[in-house]
């Protein structure tokens, strides 16, 4: 059998935003992901298209799936996801467990009158041939592949990845959607179709968009019923003096845990990256210790975690390749992993122990000087802003509220994402700024002041809290009589990993149009897949800020 050497390269990936050269990254990822990490997750989502094979024949026999296979398949879409996870054991023991999977769905369906060739592989003992084996797997390995059936499986996968992050989120809190559950086998099963034709496909990327909101809706459901619609509140993003836990990630029912055993011990809890928006829920912003926000976004990480007198939790993506100066003092839960770094289990009652963090946090006695208090406003989910659709109507009506600009997405570390910034300092003072996920770092400690008496700059929340801009939109529209299409309203989306795929694809499910999508454009469409989403949707790539404001308000530029 062929090794990824004999192709040309040593991996191949381009399922990020920052892929090498905007065309895949070949030798390591941008990410840190190594080639060894790289080909063994291609062999992962290989395995997990092989359970589907099975599986599907289960959902087509009128039978359910068990919920421990749906949950290992979004787990391993999740761990393959950028930025998750580099442990190299984790993806060895995963193999091992699909394998066993795949093995006990096939005796459940017995003699097929054909089977698919991931099906049929028989995954070898040792990591070595496991990674002999790898290429096959791999997105470039059938050079005879029509490129536009290519780009629309990996766009449907992509999709999945972003899916099975929030569904991992909404089933640690106990919420789960059927529907899903079910469409995560039936799509890997179809990417493996040589059936299925290129409309077909688009059909199915369009479905995976209507999936990637249900799943947003019941993540949605299952915050909201738990810890409350969010409100706004003031978050200090300045450092208090004492012993601290920085959280990263976006899982509440880690910071919640978290929270309930530091109380009282004198640390203080700071969020970071997309955690930023927990301060908002009434059942986490009452503990009094959740003492602000630290730092900006997942890729300033490094310089901002290096030698930091406290430690560090990464609930979810996105963890960079830690420094020596604080990897001692990480640590990682659920899908994610590093080598060398420590991980707190989830033990079989749900809990998780979080003793060592704490213990080593008191040790290290934190930040020993205490800075002015800097606040920033969070919390306009979609009660909170639905609470003055009356007023932003009434403001539109009587022009003091020219448009609305929707600015946000996942940041990343490319100079072209300065953009954003310059974008939203640019608005014009009679329009107002929505804005979500950690894209939002480039501008939300800037002060936009006030518009028809709300401040100008609305942060809605985390990346799946595109459901609350969604709905945010669909209450204006019924207000003014039209679709969301016809609203003053313009989206201006960052991308770089899968989660943002999920949600470009729920927008367009919508039929929304017009999107401005940048800092460049997925290296996994394909020339006629792209002319298809231009043509049907107008998607547009960002150009320069001026320019495209001035397009947005229907000025010549």
């Amino acid at each position: 059998m062929s090794n990824n050497m004999d192709l040309g390269y040593d991996m191949f990936c381009y399922q990020c935003e920052q892929t090498a050269g905007g065309k895949g990254c070949t030798k390591l990822g941008v990410c840190g992901k190594t080639p060894e990490i790289a080909n063994l997750q291609d062999l992962l989502i290989y395995q997990l298209k092989g359970i589907s094979f099975y599986a599907r024949h289960i959902l087509d026999s009128g039978l359910n799936v068990d919920k421990s296979v749906v949950s290992f398949i979004e787990n391993c879409l999740f761990t393959t996801l950028t930025n998750v996870n580099f442990n190299v054991d984790d993806h060895v023991h995963l193999l091992k467990q699909s394998q066993d999977i795949k093995n006990n769905l096939k005796n459940i369906v017995g003699t097929t009158d054909y089977i698919t060739p991931s099906a049929a592989y028989e995954l070898p003992e040792t990591k070595a041939d496991m990674l002999r084996d790898a290429p096959m797997a791999g997105i470039m390995y059938d050079k005879t592949l029509d490129p536009d059936i290519r780009s629309l499986r990996q766009t449907i996968l992509y999709g999945l990845k972003g899916i099975s992050a929030y569904g991992h989120q909404a089933r640690e809190l106990s919420y789960y959607s059927d529907n899903v559950d079910n469409f995560y086998i039936i799509a890997l099963e179809a990417i493996t179709d040589n059936t299925l034709t290129v409309e077909e496909l688009i059909r199915l990327t369009l479905k995976t968009g209507d999936m990637a909101i249900e799943i947003m809706k019941k993540l949605d459901e299952a915050n909201t019923s738990i810890y409350g619609n969010p409100s706004p509140h003031p978050v200090n993003v300045h450092i208090k003096k004492g012993p601290f836990i920085i959280v990263s990630g976006h899982d509440l029912k880690d910071l919640e845990m978290l929270l309930k055993q530091t109380e009282g011990l004198g640390i203080n809890i700071y969020t970071h990256g997309e955690m930023l928006p927990s301060h908002g829920y009434e059942g986490l912003k009452k503990y009094k210790h959740l003492a602000g926000n630290f730092g900006g976004a997942w890729q300033d990480q490094q310089k901002q975690f290096d030698n930091l007198p406290g430690c560090i939790l990464m609930t979810t993506n996105c963890l960079m390749r830690p420094r020596d100066t604080y990897k001692d003092r990480i640590y990682s839960t659920n899908v994610v992993g590093w080598d060398g770094i420590k991980y707190i289990e989830k033990k079989p009652d749900g809990e998780k122990d979080f003793s060592e963090i704490i213990k080593q946090s008191l040790e290290l006695g934190g930040f020993t000087e205490e800075q002015e208090v800097k606040e920033i406003l969070v919390g306009f989910g979609h009660e909170a802003a639905l609470s003055h659709a009356g007023e932003l109507v009434e403001a539109v009506k009587s022009k003091q509220i020219r448009h609305f600009f929707l600015i946000g997405g996942c940041d990343g570390a490319r100079p072209g994402r300065s953009y954003f910034t310059d974008f939203a300092t640019m608005v014009p003072d009679d329009c107002m700024i929505l804005t979500l996920a950690c894209g939002k770092y480039r501008f939300n400690k800037l002060d936009f002041g006030t518009v028809a008496g709300l401040p100008r700059l609305l942060d809605i929340g985390q990346c799946n809290d595109v459901y609350s801009a969604i709905l945010i939109a669909n209450a204006l529209a019924d207000a003014f009589d039209t679709d969301v299409n016809g609203l003053p309203l313009s989206l201006i989306v960052s991308w770089y990993e899968q989660k943002a795929v999920a949600d470009l694809l729920a927008l367009l499910s919508l039929g929304i149009k017009n999107i401005y999508l940048g800092p460049t454009l997925p290296a996994f469409l394909s020339p006629n897949v792209l002319q298809y989403l231009v043509d049907t949707f107008q998607l547009r790539l960002i150009s320069n800020p001026e320019d495209d404001i001035k397009t947005c308000l229907g000025q010549a530029v």
